[in-house]
């Protein structure tokens, strides 16, 4: 086959057509301003402003292109539009169908080019996502080819930016997919001075995705403050919002956090995805002796247990997992969070506002006069809080609620600083679970090795501190000859070498021997921890170091979560 060349013959050509087409469109935008003074209605230029999408499909599209024009704004009950003649017939009877939908409206006159490049949206709207009252809707079409396209991190970034080339009003239903198909657990959109900068958190680790321009944030920032139900105009303060994308098959709800920076708004969108708390004990990566000990404490009809950990450490899941496992026709449920984050079908939710007075304490005060078997209290952050929980639970309640200390042996000091008084906590608490996230090894790309010197010396010192009658077994091996994993590189897991991720945990009985620990004022950390390792419980380090020695994670994995 004869190559086909470029030829300046061809180029000069073209870039006279183009000149043409140049001139020929600055001349109707020149006659377009003539014909605006001439009915005494501004003139816009729709092609140097972004147009938001949610707002054209106010009208539908036969209703648009008869009436030749398009809604472009919305405040409230007052829209924009863009007329091609404002003194058509069918133009006029349109916006009498816009009066009769109880808007109001201000005209402006627009090309007939620019009409029609609005009025191409119509296209994409029928298969993209659709916006109503804080909901996406994203079509199943849609979201299938999204799939088919998406399967790491380089395909969402590959499709970004063809889509960047073309228009900028798919970038929020690619970024939300792409999170979707590749269980990101946050997007963060940070804009810096050149550009913005967006990011996933994958596997509890923030990974870059790609940089837009200031101009294509200023359109994505637009449309997720209008889903989210956050002020268009508000830029100086932090907002708070939630949005729910329905899917063919489930509703999973985002949960929108912007603070202000240098820059611009800096957003942080949690995607909270209810496919993600359908676990058992085993999912969320406890072993079966610790599982067998929760699971008596459940079945306990009142007292407390606390889940101990930093944000982001998975403490709601596994609350809610206890929640799930507790439901049944018989027992009440009922929850007060900040915010709720996962809803939970035949449980009662509520949510804190302090603005109306709702708060922790009060919140927990009213769910008492419901006559609860089972409450959850999203965090024990005050006095208050603790002390209206802590009586609940010596009154016959089942509570749970999550606590901030670095691990099981804190509870009782950090309770004793909110000004809980020692002798009624130990009574009142059950348990206390603590935990961490690690990323698992990739299973595709693994790789195996063996320990080195450093490592041998560093496994050893946690395996020789083992309680001297471990509830979980304690393995007997030669570390020299013990064969381990270390990440490798594949596409499954974007190059990361890791892909998913397991709790580890360390759990506290609160039986006699805290009690008199309590009593006898001998409440130090230290005490503490001679108690747990009495009752033959491990650390959170120590089951990680099992983890290690069954292949699941590193080494690194152990220095990035425990230092």
């Amino acid at each position: 086959m004869r190559a086909q060349f470029y030829s300046m013959s061809q180029f000069n050509e073209d870039r006279q057509n183009l000149k043409l087409y140049q001139i020929k469109a600055e001349e109707e935008e020149a006659l377009t301003k003539i014909i605006s003074e001439k009915y005494g209605i501004p003139y816009l230029d729709v092609f140097h402003m972004p147009i938001n999408s949610d707002f054209i499909r106010i009208l539908n599209e036969e209703d648009a292109r008869n009436g030749e024009l398009a809604v472009i704004q919305k405040i409230g009950r007052k829209l924009q539009i863009i007329v091609k003649n404002p003194e058509k017939a069918e133009t006029k009877q349109v916006l009498e169908k816009i009066s009769r939908m109880n808007y109001t409206y201000q005209l402006f006159i627009a090309s007939h080019r620019g009409l029609e490049q609005v009025l191409k949206l119509y296209k994409t709207l029928k298969t993209l996502v659709g916006v109503s009252a804080g909901q996406i809707t994203i079509a199943e079409e849609a979201l299938e080819r999204y799939k088919a396209r998406i399967h790491n991190v380089s395909d969402i970034r590959n499709l970004l930016v063809e889509t960047l080339q073309k228009s900028i009003s798919e970038i929020l239903e690619i970024i939300i997919a792409g999170a979707l198909k590749i269980d990101a657990s946050d997007i963060h959109i940070e804009p810096e001075e050149a550009n913005v900068r967006i990011r996933y958190r994958l596997n509890g680790v923030l990974q870059d995705i790609i940089s837009i321009e200031h101009k294509a944030f200023k359109f994505l920032i637009g449309r997720i403050k209008l889903i989210s139900g956050l002020k268009l105009n508000v830029v100086e303060r932090t907002q708070d919002g939630r949005f729910t994308i329905k899917l063919p098959t489930s509703e999973i709800e985002v949960r929108v956090s912007v603070l202000p920076g240098s820059y611009g708004e800096n957003f942080v969108l949690r995607v909270l995805d209810p496919e993600k708390i359908n676990l058992s004990l085993v999912d969320l990566g406890i072993r079966p002796e610790t599982s067998e000990e929760i699971a008596r404490q459940l079945e306990r009809p009142s007292g407390m247990i606390l889940a101990i950990g930093p944000t982001g450490s998975g403490k709601t899941t596994t609350l809610y997992t206890f929640l799930k496992i507790l439901h049944t026709a018989e027992i009440k449920i009922i929850t007060i969070e900040d915010p709720i984050e996962y809803h939970l079908p035949g449980i009662e939710q509520t949510q804190v506002n302090p603005s109306k007075d709702y708060t922790f304490a009060l919140g927990l005060n009213s769910i008492l006069r419901q006559d609860p078997d089972v409450i959850l209290v999203g965090e024990i952050r005050d006095f208050e809080t603790a002390e209206t929980a802590i009586h609940a639970a010596l009154t016959g309640h089942l509570v749970f609620s999550t606590l901030h200390t670095n691990d099981t042996a804190g509870t009782i000091l950090r309770l004793v600083d909110m000004g809980i008084k020692p002798q009624i906590i130990v009574p009142a608490i059950n348990m206390a679970i603590s935990q961490r996230l690690m990323r698992k090894l990739c299973i595709h790309c693994k790789k195996p090795d063996a320990f080195n010197d450093h490592e041998i010396e560093m496994i050893k010192k946690e395996l020789d501190s083992f309680p001297k009658k471990p509830r979980i077994e304690k393995p007997n091996i030669e570390l020299k000859s013990v064969l381990i994993y270390r990440p490798g590189v594949c596409e499954q897991c974007d190059g990361t070498g890791y892909n998913g991720r397991v709790g580890v945990f360390e759990i506290v009985l609160f039986d006699e021997t805290f009690e008199k620990l309590v009593l006898n004022n001998t409440t130090s950390e230290s005490d503490m921890r001679k108690a747990i390792f009495a009752q033959g419980q491990i650390t959170m380090k120590q089951d990680a170091v099992l983890r290690i020695l069954e292949g699941i994670t590193d080494i690194s994995e152990l220095k990035r979560v425990f230092g």
